[in-house]
């Protein structure tokens, strides 16, 4: 392990359990190209919590795609280190003390779920900053909110040019608009008229309910038949069918980014 560097951040709550980060893990296998090409990428899972479960799950993961990936889960409570160090398993994850510092490691992602949510949103661009200017050449950061369940998720990829898209995973059994509720902390606040993100998702759940004869296919098929629609009318929709048929869509962070404060 690298040198032990002061921890950036506060302790988060902790809640945790298994798959449920398991919408933007597989996300994460689909569209980080080096993962199949780096000989020993390396990844941290901030803030893992209570348990490190969703640490293992990650890990589990992508050593299908990469059996030579580094993985480390970092938290700034010790105790919680402490006691993922002692859990049996047989994958080789590594855990340390860390925050947004990212124990002076300098990952090729870090995945960063339900962390930010629990800090104030004026603090958001500066936590962004600390991690970005530490990461690997080419790195990113997913920055990420999702329900108990992992039904309902959101994350905005980031490099150290900023943020680059915002990715919404739906649970299909509602409206997508439902998804809302799980925005990242920069944007919670702006499912507000006038906003670009309120316009998003007021267009995704105006396209559902038009596509509701799509139903008889299933709600996979609606979903699909939406974000083609929004596509098609001019939003800047950065993947394919193959992922809307999973609930998800990635736009560019441009059309949604929050409007300045007056």
């Amino acid at each position: 392990m690298t040198k032990a560097v002061r921890p950036l951040g506060s302790v988060t709550r902790g809640t945790t359990a298994p798959r449920r980060l398991r919408r933007a893990d597989r996300w994460l296998v689909a569209n980080w190209p080096a993962l199949r090409s780096a000989p020993v990428p390396l990844v941290a899972d901030l803030g893992f919590g209570a348990l490190p479960v969703t640490t293992f799950d990650l890990a589990t993961r992508l050593r299908r795609v990469n059996p030579h990936v580094r993985l480390v889960g970092l938290d700034v409570d010790p105790a919680r280190v402490v006691a993922a160090q002692a859990v049996d398993t047989d994958l080789p994850v590594e855990f340390a003390v860390g925050g947004f510092e990212l124990a002076g490691l300098r990952p090729d992602v870090v995945r960063a779920f339900n962390v930010l949510r629990q800090y104030p949103v004026d603090e958001v661009p500066r936590w962004w900053a600390e991690m970005t200017a530490r990461l690997a050449p080419g790195g990113f950061v997913l920055d990420g909110t999702c329900d108990e369940t992992g039904r309902l998720a959101s994350w905005i990829r980031l490099t150290e040019d900023g943020p680059q898209s915002l990715t919404l995973a739906a649970d299909l059994s509602g409206e997508p608009g439902l998804v809302a509720a799980r925005l990242p902390k920069i944007l919670i606040s702006r499912n507000v008229a006038g906003e670009p993100a309120h316009a998003l998702l007021s267009r995704l759940d105006e396209a559902w309910n038009r596509f509701a004869w799509r139903s008889v296919f299933g709600p996979r098929q609606r979903f699909a038949a939406a974000v083609a629609e929004l596509r098609d009318a001019g939003w800047p929709v950065l993947d394919g069918p193959a992922r809307w048929r999973r609930g998800e869509v990635t736009v560019a962070w441009n059309a949604v980014a929050p409007r300045p404060s007056r």
